[in-house]
């Protein structure tokens, strides 16, 4: 009789155990990267009261009986699945889109590692990247992210600019625009402590091989003149060569023609092959058809600007400047950009990309990575013990962390601007409401029920 009491008893505790569960699900239904958890039940055990029997002598065997004394707990585990995601369009929020945790630490050298999917972050005053407990997150070497706001850029000396895009292969003499160029084009350097200097690139007359030369041999040559305030060296700064400024006239001198002149070279197909230097004797001066000679002198040169007080500027001029130009009959669209150097400059703003690069942006236009935001992933995230605080620490079940960046192997990407909210479903957690009341309910009628038994049974002493 005593049985059924206690069953009912184990029943009243495990479904107030699951109440607990469920009441806590909803508590954080709006908890940022909360992961809600679920209970299961299993039979405790049962007194068997006589044992199975094999078949014998032409009589079939028997079932062993058993009377179960209760239910227990089997499992508490926490559901691992992906939340909804709010829009907050804050820079420090982030979200992680599949799988993986942020890690954070109580120290300066992540020692004490935490794990979590909430990725409410923000600014201290010293700049670090921290949770609402101001635990720092780590980056992918485990040092703490830290956005100096008062961070700055060295000047650099530019050594290398590029041209690309197109140069019409129509532009003739009667396109000339002043006494040399055709077409001009511009860009800014920058000496060792960030002064600028402008550029002027300027293309002038065209020349060809003569009509019915070999294939291999058709080219056309666009004269090229850069020039700079203070610049020399190569024939490419225009001080070198006196004589270029001479006035343009398309019979005698065809765009200030004279000996060393660069030429950027295409082929018939209107791409770029060299740059080679042309004189006078390569020239006619009436037709425009060039003899290039058997082995002509490279146009590779170096453009020095010198300053006042300041290191010069020293830049290759070489094929791989004009590389990416082409000679097409189409607009003329050629432009010019420095490969490297720039002004100094101090940290204006930051943004995270979906594969966890923060990114800082200076107020000379330049832009550099200033850390990388770590992650981890274990084999059996189910496993990692939960502390408060939306943090998790690992297990003897979980598995050791696996560290990564976002977007390669299993870690997924992150959303900025983003957060990941409670996988909490409420209408399945009221579903289990209900259930789990009337499962306390029909235990607690079990035991009221043996208990009106038992006063049958003392009363027969009556």
């Amino acid at each position: 009789m005593m049985r059924s009491m206690y069953s009912g008893v184990s029943g009243l505790q495990v479904h107030q155990v699951k109440m607990d569960i469920i009441g806590n699900n909803i508590a954080n239904v709006n908890t940022v990267g909360f992961k809600g958890s679920k209970v299961t039940f299993q039979e405790v055990f049962s007194q068997t009261i006589k044992g199975a029997g094999a078949p014998q002598e032409g009589r079939g065997g028997t079932n062993p009986q058993q009377v179960g004394l209760g239910v227990g707990l089997s499992a508490i585990n926490v559901q691992h699945t992906k939340g909804s995601t709010q829009i907050t369009s804050n820079p420090t929020d982030i979200m992680i889109d599949g799988n993986g945790f942020f890690v954070v630490s109580s120290d300066d050298e992540g020692t004490n590692k935490f794990y979590t999917r909430a990725g409410n972050f923000s600014l201290d005053k010293l700049g670090y990247l921290v949770n609402p407990s101001g635990l720092k997150v780590l980056d992918s070497d485990f040092k703490p992210i830290r956005i100096n706001k008062s961070d700055t850029i060295e000047a650099t000396a530019t050594s290398e600019i590029e041209l690309t895009s197109n140069i019409n292969f129509n532009y003739d003499s009667d396109d000339v625009q002043d006494d040399y160029s055709i077409y001009t084009t511009t860009t800014d350097v920058y000496d060792s402590v960030g002064n600028k200097t402008t550029l002027s690139i300027q293309f002038g007359q065209k020349f060809s091989t003569a009509p019915g030369t070999a294939a291999a041999d058709t080219r056309t040559y666009r004269q090229v003149k850069i020039n700079a305030p203070g610049a020399s060296g190569g024939g490419y700064g225009g001080l070198s060569e006196p004589g270029n400024d001479t006035a343009y006239d398309a019979t005698t001198n065809p765009g200030g023609l004279q000996d060393n002149m660069k030429y950027a070279e295409f082929d018939k197909d209107g791409n770029f092959v060299r740059l080679i230097e042309l004189d006078v004797a390569d020239i006619n001066v009436t037709t425009g058809i060039v003899t290039p000679p058997a082995a002509p002198t490279t146009g590779v040169a170096n453009l020095i600007i010198q300053q006042a007080g300041v290191e010069e500027i020293n830049i290759a001029i070489d094929n791989d400047t004009f590389k990416n130009v082409t000679h097409y009959s189409q607009t003329t669209d050629m432009k010019a950009t420095p490969v490297n150097g720039n002004s100094a400059g101090a940290l204006d703003s930051f943004a995270i990309s979906s594969a966890g690069e923060i990114f800082g942006t200076y107020t000379n236009g330049e832009r550099a990575t200033l850390s990388t935001v770590g992650l981890a992933d274990f084999d059996n995230a189910p496993g990692l013990m939960k502390i408060g605080g939306n943090l998790f620490t690992d297990t003897p079940n979980s598995g050791s962390p696996k560290f990564g960046v976002p977007g390669t192997g299993s870690f997924g990407q992150l959303a900025p601007g983003a957060l990941e909210m409670s996988n909490v479903d409420l209408s399945q957690e009221f579903t289990d409401m209900i259930t789990t009341q009337r499962g306390f309910q029909a235990n607690s009628r079990v035991i009221t029920t043996t208990d009106e038994m038992l006063q049958e049974l003392v009363n027969l002493k009556r």
